[in-house]
């Protein structure tokens, strides 16, 4: 099939959306709740809760562009991103609370959890901090982006999301602003925490490797020291895969085109539809 418009014929085709129809089912249900809670007359949307769903889930999954989503919709630009947004909030919503979390782990009898950060890139963001740095700019990474703390369950199962902070922020102090007072008190309940080194000096309950003294090489580590580190590594490792699995299946993570304030609502979002995906 072909249309013409401005003068040239474009050929339209069918595409699939490669993402379980419950999942689809599960996000047009909570919209449409969203839709009655905020009383919104009847018929007077551009899309039903499943064709905005599906624009929501094509931008997770397929990283699309809003205008190219808005076009396959129908709908304007401004209407598409309304959409989203939308899509976003009422997903974000669904996240549990890292105390819910924590709770749910020990009812469960799951012997330790995982803290890990990542930087979500993203076009760039005017800010400047002290000492005239760009703030959503990560040394680490040299790149513009948003920190997120990750907890995750042994077998690399994602559990929690934080909130944003800018690029700049050091993962220490990320989970130090979002985690870490959870998580001292889960570890004085039996629930232990493992991390990587950025997160040394964290405090009690929570496994850091132990370094090695600057300049020297590995055997200036005790043998004991060096298969504590080794052990530490091998339990931790599943446990940090939960940011690449995020990534790799919704997408739109590997680049956010949002506002980076958004991230941390979007990096939820991701986590409830990660959750739905079985």
């Amino acid at each position: 099939m072909s249309v013409t418009t401005r003068g040239f014929t474009l050929v339209t085709y069918s595409a699939t959306l490669d993402v379980p129809r419950h999942i689809v089912e599960f996000l047009a249900r909570h919209l449409a709740a969203h839709r009655r809670s905020i009383a919104t007359p009847k018929g007077s949307r551009a899309l039903g809760p499943f064709r905005q769903a599906v624009l929501v889930l094509r931008w997770f999954r397929e990283r699309g562009c809003v205008h190219c989503l808005a076009r396959d919709a129908g709908i304007s630009q401004a209407t598409s991103y309304r959409y989203l947004h939308e899509g976003i909030d009422v997903l974000a919503g669904q996240a549990p609370d890292l105390h819910e979390v924590l709770a749910n782990c020990h009812n469960e009898g799951i012997a330790r959890v995982v803290l890990d950060g990542t930087l979500i890139a993203s076009d760039r963001l005017a800010g400047v901090r002290e000492n005239g740095n760009d703030l959503w700019f990560s040394q680490k990474h040299k790149a513009f982006g948003g920190n997120i703390q990750f907890l995750s369950a042994p077998d690399g199962t994602p559990l929690w999301v934080s909130a944003v902070e800018p690029g700049s922020t050091p993962d220490i102090t990320a989970a130090r602003l979002h985690a870490l007072p959870a998580l001292y008190k889960a570890a004085a309940e039996g629930l232990p925490t493992l991390a990587d080194k950025g997160y040394q000096g964290a405090g009690i309950g929570v496994h850091t490797p132990i370094k090695r003294p600057t300049g020297q090489g590995e055997g200036a580590l005790h043998v004991d020291t060096r298969m504590y580190n080794a052990l530490l590594r091998h339990v931790r490792a599943l446990g940090e895969r939960t940011a690449a699995e995020l990534k790799e299946r919704w997408r739109t993570l590997k680049y956010v085109t949002l506002s980076p304030s958004r991230i941390g609502d979007i990096a939820r979002a991701a986590l409830v539809l990660n959750r739905q995906w079985k």
